[in-house]
């Protein structure tokens, strides 16, 4: 096989709780985490002699800070060893139609896909716990995307359990084309209630049932919007045109709404994109990948 190609999806946090702030810095948090059908797609060419990845999207990159990239690199310099080194590398092209900054673990998707394909084109030197343990190393959404289902995320969010119990919503995800740094978010959170301090008292998830009313919340919400108002707005407009809830995924921008069926989904998409105000935004309907 000299080529593949792999569509690698996005994915949205149903809720998102941070528990504390570690020593080492990072935050431990309690996440439901789905994957949702809106992929970048991955080429890949493996008669290279070095590892590279090109994207046509003015905010990726195409050197080594690019997380495919790194993925690759790390793959190489981990599965060999001292053995005897493949003839060829990896050349990757990634069709990116994943919005960039919004909060959909794009670049942890692309990452995950180099990493799972990378292992099987080599013949598997790495087992499945193994290849999760080097996805941590460059982001903690990359073991979930190689999990492929949706899941409970623990810890920094490499401590997955498979969650099976999430009934099918449609899904209309709105990018108000603002870049978030996902760093720049944690830094500026502080370990409070928000404003909603009465949803948040009465989130008690047994990790068994999912209530789209009751669990439907993100602790993180609070300080992007306070950057970007323009967050609640979305959300007023996705409630306003028949989402049953609607909430940002993840450290943002993307706000997503969820529909009983993508009708209505359709419906809400085509009132939001005929406000003229809205010109900017970019909006997607997906399904959960459940």
């Amino acid at each position: 096989m000299a080529t593949a190609t792999i569509n690698a999806p996005a994915k949205i946090n149903l809720f998102l709780r941070i528990t504390g702030k570690r020593p080492d810095g990072y935050h431990n948090l309690y996440s439901l985490i789905c994957p949702v059908s809106l992929y970048d797609t991955l080429s890949f060419n493996f008669a290279t002699d070095e590892i590279s990845v090109s994207c046509q999207h003015p905010d990726v990159p195409e050197d080594q800070t690019n997380l495919a990239f790194r993925a690759a690199d790390l793959f190489f310099r981990n599965a060999f060893k001292g053995d005897v080194l493949p003839s060829g590398k990896v050349g990757i092209h990634i069709q990116k139609n994943i919005p960039v900054g919004a909060g959909l673990g794009g670049g942890s998707s692309d990452a995950a896909s180099v990493l799972t394909t990378l292992n099987d084109h080599f013949g598997n030197p790495f087992s499945t716990e193994e290849l999760m343990g080097l996805g941590t190393k460059i982001g903690a959404d990359v073991p979930f995307f190689m999990l492929g289902t949706p899941a409970l995320a623990s810890g920094i969010g490499d401590q997955l359990t498979p969650f099976a119990h999430l009934p099918q919503w449609s899904v209309l995800l709105v990018y108000p084309n603002v870049n978030v740094s996902t760093a720049w978010v944690y830094k500026n959170l502080t370990l409070r209630l928000t404003k909603d301090e009465k949803k948040l008292s009465s989130f008690h998830f047994d990790g068994r049932f999912f209530n789209v009313g009751r669990h439907l919340v993100n602790d993180l919400e609070s300080v992007t919007e306070r950057a970007i108002p323009v967050i609640g707005k979305i959300k007023s407009m996705l409630l306003a045109n028949g989402a049953a809830w609607a909430l940002m995924s993840g450290s943002g921008s993307a706000v997503y709404g969820l529909f009983k069926n993508v009708q209505r989904a359709k419906a809400a998409c085509t009132a939001l994109c005929d406000d003229q105000e809205n010109e900017n935004w970019t909006f997607y309907i997906a399904d959960l990948l459940i």
